[in-house]
Order: C-alpha cells, then structure tokens, then sequence
C-alpha cells in the first residue's frame, strides 16, 4: 500500500501545488478572491484529486489480485489525499510566508471593500475590520496556517476517497471470471 500511496499522492499533491503557484502567481489579480478564485482552485482540486480513483484501482488491480474491501479501499483514497494535502500545504506555507507575506492585508480590504458595498454601518465594517484583524494574528502562526489550509483540500479529497471506494470496492465472489471451472470425471 504504502508505494501506491506515495506514487499517487505525491503525483495528485504535485499537481495541486504546481497549478497553484501558477494561478497565484499569474492570474490572481485577474481571478479575485471571490467566485472565480473558488471555481479555479476547487477544480483543480477536483482533477488533482481524481488521482485517488486511479491509484485505488491500481491497489485493487496490483496488490488485491482484482479485489479490495470498501475499507481498505478507503483507506487506500484518504492517505492519497492527505499525502496530496500535505503537499498543498507545505507549497502555500513556502508562497505565503517567503513570497505573499501581504495576502492577508490583501484579503481582508477586500473583504472590508465587501462589507461597504454591501452596504454595512461604520459599526458593524468596525467589527468585520477587528475580527479579520484577530484572523490575521492568528493566521501569522505556522501551525495554525497549515490547520486552516488543510481545510481546504482534504475534505474534497475524502469525498473521491469515498466515493472511489464504493465504486471501486468489490469481494472475490463479485470478480468476473473468479468461477471454478467444473471439469467431469
């Protein structure tokens, strides 16, 4: 298990962190911080982590003899996406702290800019400015980064570890071909 986990992980984790440094560093002025930066790095996400489907079917084929429990099929999907989340992680960490140490001041003006038009009193922007000013203290500790950017990337890639499973998933009788041919004597 463990050479399929690291072959797909770290494949799914390098194309989540390649695509994006490239959206962040290229086009982040252009996609913004709100629907159009969500749809880019979610699909990416997505197509990153189809990876899980293909290395639990590789497990299945290779190791499982063409069978595999939902269990360790799950199992086999969530470590390919917390590998791949690690690798996320470990890129934003290195982009944010060494290259984009303002995406936090960036964030909440914008998010502020949000709060005006949208039409907010003074007290109530006030409130939104002291709670993103607290976020972006606590945000500024390591370990509390790479909590919050493990938030993003794994639950996706538990849910195509869960559905990949129950697709994929499948006991020795429901194996085509696994009949024991009756000879006649």
């Amino acid at each position: 298990m463990k050479n399929t986990v690291i072959r797909y992980g770290l494949i799914s984790g390098a194309l989540m962190s390649a695509m994006m440094a490239l959206t962040i560093s290229l086009f982040h002025d252009q996609i913004g911080f709100d629907t159009g930066g969500l749809v880019v790095g979610y699909t990416t996400m997505v197509l990153a982590f189809l990876l899980i489907y293909f290395g639990v079917r590789s497990y299945r084929d290779t190791v499982g003899g063409g069978t595999i429990g939902f269990g360790r099929a799950l199992a086999v999907g969530a470590l390919i996406a917390a590998l791949a989340s690690a690798c996320y992680v470990a890129t934003w960490e290195v982009m944010y702290f060494k290259f984009m140490p303002d995406f936090m001041d960036k964030y909440s003006a914008h998010q502020m800019e949000k709060e005006r038009a949208s039409g907010a009193s003074d007290a109530q922007i006030a409130s939104k400015k002291a709670e993103w000013d607290r976020f972006a203290e606590m945000y500024k500790n390591p370990l509390y980064n790479v909590a919050m950017t493990f938030m993003e990337p794994l639950p996706v890639g538990l849910i195509i570890a869960l559905i990949s499973a129950g697709v994929l998933s499948r006991r020795r009788k429901d194996v085509v071909g696994s009949h024991v041919p009756v000879t006649s004597t």
